[in-house]
């Protein structure tokens, strides 16, 4: 039996009416996107084409990582709308990268909430550079690379320059693993000890390298250099 349309849907199940009544924290993630959707196709109103791509991916970190086109493959999903989706979670990717200025950045789990909702979704490893001034606040942070790491664009004199070229006085190196498991690979330990001496030679200060990985139930959704003991 084919569902209701939105606008057969009771005032109160009406995605966008219940989120000016309660508030968008009241409506559930196939409810919030299909408010981007807006129409759904023949047989399945907006809701149930959003339910269906939720149940597709699993999650909305596996949703979020979708191009537009790929979307666009999703029965009741077109390219305007595949690309309304990626505008969405886009703009959610920066508003987590927003942190107040010039806030102190000395921990593991503070560089985990300023990189890591938008890392932990990337298809490919990132590299970046978090640098900071004397008093270990964030000045500004600094992608070196996109892509698998090799010795060509994680060399220290690449990871270093941005630090250089701002007069950064420390720096915390940070990559994701697609995977999802945070635990570094010997390419990593290897490539943290290098930077430890190239820092020492430059006089910058090496806080920390952080792996960001996904969250899980059984460990840290990151893994830190510095708590292991190698820095």
């Amino acid at each position: 039996m084919p569902s209701l349309t939105i606008h057969e849907l009771p005032d109160e199940d009406k995605p966008r009416e219940k989120l000016l009544k309660r508030g968008a924290d009241a409506l559930s993630e196939s409810e919030l996107i299909a408010i981007l959707l807006r129409t759904g196709t023949v047989g399945a109103n907006a809701v149930d084409v959003a339910r269906e791509l939720i149940q597709k991916y699993r999650t909305l970190g596996a949703l979020s990582r979708c191009t537009a086109r790929e979307l666009a493959q999703v029965k009741g999903i077109k390219l305007t709308k595949a690309m309304q989706l990626t505008a969405a979670f886009e703009l959610g990717k920066r508003l987590a990268r927003e942190m107040p200025e010039k806030q102190r950045i000395d921990t593991p789990e503070l560089v985990y909430e300023l990189l890591g909702a938008e890392m932990r979704m990337l298809h490919k490893e990132s590299l970046r550079v978090v640098l900071l001034d004397t008093r270990w606040k964030l000045m500004r942070v600094e992608e070196i690379s996109l892509g698998s790491l090799n010795e060509s664009v994680a060399h220290p004199r690449e990871i270093f320059r941005p630090a250089l070229i701002y007069s950064a006085y420390a720096v915390i190196v940070v990559h994701n693993h697609p995977s999802g498991d945070p635990s570094p690979s010997a390419a990593d330990t290897q490539l943290t000890r290098r930077l430890a001496e190239a820092a020492k030679l430059l006089q910058i200060q090496l806080l920390d390298h952080v792996i960001i990985g996904a969250p899980s139930d059984s460990r840290p959704p990151y893994y830190s250099f510095k708590e292991a003991g190698v820095l």
